[in-house]
């Protein structure tokens, strides 16, 4: 799915499911939320915290989702066309990064 569909299918499901959208503080608030739960599951899979024995709902796949979904509501809400937006960044970072990885000795 291209970022453009997954804005168009975000919206179509905030009009049709949610009446409409938060405003953007609380979507900020919210994505925030989010970040904090896949903070947690990864954590906990790949830190030294371990789940506690009664923590079931430890998708990875599943917060992620949460994220983008909120980031993408922040998105329309903003204007702001998401492909277009991550093509940009990358033509910035290409540019700027051309060789700073590779030169990095902390990377080797």
């Amino acid at each position: 799915m291209t970022m453009e569909k997954a804005q168009t299918e975000v919206d179509q499901w905030i009009k049709k499911y949610g009446v409409r959208y938060f405003s953007e503080l609380t979507n900020m608030v919210l994505l925030t939320e989010e970040v904090g739960e896949l903070a947690r599951i990864i954590a906990r899979t790949y830190g030294e915290q371990s789940f506690k024995e009664n923590e079931n709902d430890r998708s990875l796949a599943n917060e992620m989702a949460d994220v983008l979904f909120v980031l993408i509501c922040l998105a329309n809400q903003t204007g702001v066309n998401l492909e277009e937006a991550l093509k940009e960044n990358l033509l910035k970072k290409s540019k700027r990064d051309a060789t700073r990885h590779q030169n990095n000795p902390k990377l080797k």
